[in-house]
This record gives structure tokens, sequence and C-alpha cells, in this order.
């Protein structure tokens, strides 16, 4: 009897490592074929060999990008690649005529002539402008942002909402299923409850959609009748109105659009829109045709990790490698990989001048210290950082050459330019990029040396590497 039992543990266990190599080589096999990062392969492949069940099931719920847009093919194709019904795409005429090229291969959206952009400086000057149109609104409003709190301004917010919704305004608001409260969020409650339409971006409990951690909507859109857009970086609290004095400021800034290019962002709404619900907004109420008035040229660029490749990111570096004389940037945190970090060192090196801005002091700690141990090469190639004084700025812009712009909600860092759903506007106009340069030079203060960096202890130093490792997740 004791041999016949121990044969059949043999032969259970044989079963077990059969199976166990079978998962182990499916689980690999995976791996090679959809993930593009070395280092992400690699490491999920040790954990999938050392201890297969965990590591497989760890695979499954976190390793697995199952975010798929339906709405990705909601985009005309032929003559009108933006749906927009305005025409042809502009061209530039300038040295950065092959870097407008290249963006146009990145986004698949075409350029658009007649845009104006109005510069907001924090929710004093951006949250009024945004009621009025909101109040003024008579076919749809579509809002869509990372954080927006149900507190003084933020109810001025859905008061303007439920009253559009109201009148006979189709309204829609999508807040992010992290940003606007996990747990609780009591806007989209609120909202519900007055009858306005309103989603919660990539919101669950379920581990496998990794809401705490990853796939957040960034996004700040404000869409009014197809035809009037605010973008930028700015959500909606009190904290980002410096005349209330809140504990925690934020300064932040904002922009009006106006233009043809404004279906781009109608676009970007309606399709964030339909992954989330499944409903189509596609009449002429979101995307009604706009007249060309004189004005810059501007395109609509926006990316997340349902797309196959990085667009903001992508952009960026290009912008980076065609400029010739100058780069300007500004960003609330500054975490880049390698490649990032080599294209503005060699920019730097060929005798563009290069200046960074960040905070003296971020929201985060932890990015604070893994930028310190992060930046050493860009000193090295000849990168000047500047460090902003308090209050906090969480301002995001690009300028190159004193013509090309870059606004809207991405930071400088791996979670922007690779976890999050993002959107940026570029700009060619050397009246805005004067402007956003004289902002950025206005709060430029003290600059970070490698002499102060050699100067950190060595607890110091070791809690900064320490957080750069942390470098995609922070």
């Amino acid at each position: 009897m004791n041999d016949i039992w121990r044969g059949l543990l043999y032969v259970h266990a044989d079963a077990l490592l059969s199976a166990d190599f079978v998962l182990v080589v499916g689980v690999t096999i995976h791996i090679l074929l959809r993930k593009r990062e070395v280092a992400s392969a690699v490491g999920w492949i040790g954990l999938v060999w050392f201890a297969p069940i965990v590591g497989a099931a760890l695979y499954a719920m976190f390793g697995v990008n199952r975010v798929r847009r339906r709405a990705r093919r909601m985009r005309p194709q032929d003559g009108d690649p933006d749906g927009s019904g305005n025409g042809n795409s502009a061209s530039v005429e300038t040295e950065l005529d092959q870097l407008a090229h290249a963006v146009g291969r990145i986004t698949e959206r075409p350029l658009r002539s007649g845009t104006r952009v109005q510069i907001y400086q924090n929710g004093d000057e951006a949250y009024p402008p945004m009621l009025a149109a909101i109040a003024a609104a008579n076919a749809s409003v579509g809002l869509s942002s990372y954080i927006f709190h149900d507190d003084e301004w933020g109810g001025r917010f859905i008061v303007a909402l439920v009253a559009a919704q109201a009148r006979g305004v189709e309204v829609r608001v999508l807040i992010d299923g992290i940003g606007g409260g996990w747990i609780r969020s009591p806007t989209y409650y609120r909202l519900r409850r007055h009858g306005v339409k309103a989603a919660r971006f990539m919101h669950s409990v379920l581990p496998w959609r990794m809401p705490f951690a990853n796939l957040r909507s960034h996004k700040k859109i404000l869409v009014v009748d197809g035809t009037i857009g605010f973008t930028g970086g700015m959500n909606i609290a009190d904290k980002n109105v410096m005349a209330m004095r809140p504990k925690e400021p934020v300064q932040d800034l904002h922009f009006r659009i106006d233009g043809p290019v404004v279906s781009q962002l109608s676009e970007a709404f309606v399709q964030d829109w339909a992954f989330v619900t499944d409903e189509d907004l596609d009449d002429d109420k979101w995307s009604p045709p706009i007249v060309p008035q004189p004005g810059a040229l501007a395109r609509v660029i926006d990316s997340g990790p349902d797309e196959d490749i990085e667009k903001v990111e992508f952009a960026v570096l290009q912008a980076v490698t065609c400029a010739r004389k100058s780069i300007a940037v500004m960003t609330p945190y500054f975490l880049p990989d390698e490649r990032m970090i080599t294209a503005l060192s060699l920019a730097a090196m060929r005798g563009v001048a290069v200046n960074l801005v960040i905070p003296g002091e971020s929201d985060h700690p932890l990015v604070d210290w893994g930028t310190r141990a992060n930046i050493g090469p860009l000193l090295a190639g000849g990168v000047r950082i500047w460090r902003s004084p308090p209050p906090f700025h969480h301002s995001k812009m690009m300028v190159v050459d004193n013509e090309w712009c870059l606004i809207g909600s991405t930071n400088w860092d791996m979670r922007s330019f690779r976890l999050n759903f993002e959107l940026c506007m570029e700009v060619y106009d050397g009246d805005l990029a004067a402007a956003l340069t004289s902002l950025m030079e206005a709060v430029r203060r003290s600059e970070l040396t490698q002499a102060e960096l050699d100067d950190r202890v060595f607890f110091e130093r070791i809690r900064d590497a320490a957080a750069r490792l942390m470098l995609p997740y922070l």
C-alpha cells in the first residue's frame, strides 16, 4: 500500500512539475513578444522562473497591459485625419519643419492654422473664464480633470455644470479614478445626484486594473460647444487660487485655446469618454466646423499606455534633437530616463542653451531626492538647472528655438511619459514662446550646481540613490 501511495505522489509531483514548466514557458513567450523594455522583460522572466505560480499570477495582474481603446478606431483617415471638417493640414515654413513632420508621423494628426492661445496664471485667472464659458454653453460641455475637489471653487464648477445640464446642454464630466478620490469621490457623486453624466476614469478595486498605482488620466480638458477649449496643467481645487491663501498653495498655468485645433481637443475628450462609458459623442454638438481665423499652427498630442509608442515622450525627444539655439523647460517633477537625459546633454554639448526650471521643493520629497541622484550627467553636459521659489510651481512647458511651444499636462517623469494618459499641445508661435520664456525666467532663482550635489552627506547620497531606483513609479 505504501508503494502505491508513493507512486501516486511521484506521479502527482511529475504532473505538477510538467504543468509548472508549461506555465513558465508560456508566460516567458508572452513576455518576450509583448515587453519592449529589456529591463522589464528580464525582471518578469526572472520572477516567473524563480517562482512559477506566484510570478505568473503577479504578471497576469500587473504585467499585462489590458488597455485597449475602442475609440482609437473612431478617427477618420482620408483627407481629414482629425475629423474636424476643417480641411487639410497646414505646414511649417521654418527651420522646424522637420520637427513638424516628425510629430505629424507620431500623432497621425495634422497641424491646424488659426490657433489663438490665452495664458492664465493660477486659478485666480483661469477659473473665472472657464466658468463663464460653461455658463454661456449652448450645445455641449466636456470636462476632464485629474483632481476635481468639491470645495469652494470646485463647488462653483459643479453648480455651473448642473445649471448647463438643466438648460438642455449635453454635459459630460470625466474624473480620474485616483486623483478624484479612489475610495470616495464627492464631486462625482454630487454631479450624479444632480443628473449630470459623470464617470470615473479607470476606477476599480480589482488589483489587475491597478487603479492605485498606474493608468491614471492626468489630462485637463474643457471643451465648450466644440469651439472653445481650455487645457494645461491645472486641476480644479481651492489650492490653485492664491487669493484664498491655501495651506498648501499650488501655482500653475492654464490656457484658453481658440481655432480649428479645438476639434482635436474635443476628439481627445470624446475618445476618452467612449473608452470609459461606451457612449459615442459623434454629432455636431461636440465637433462642429470651425472657421479659421488668423493665428498660429498647433496640434494636439495625447498619449497613454494603450498606444504603440509614447507619443508625448517621442515628440519631446524630437524637439530636443531638432533644437539649434535654445531649449527651455519648466516642470514640477523631473525624473526622465537615460535616453532623455542623454538627448538633453548632447544638445547642450553641441552648443544649444538648455535651461531647466524645477521647484526648489516639490510636494513629493521622494521625487526631489531621486532628481538629485539623476541629474549629474546633465550638469556635466552643460545643462543649467534652476530652482523656483515657493509656493510650489506645478507648471509644465517647453520652448525650443524661441518658436516651438509645448503646453499641457505632462510632467518630465516616467509616469507621465509612459504610464499616464496625458494631453499636450504643440504650438508654433514666436509670441507665445516669448511669453512662456519670460514666465520661466521670472521664477529662476538659485542655480543647482555639481558642487552642491557633491556636498551632500553620505546618508543623503544613499537616500537619493535609493529613491532614484523608484524612478518608474514616482
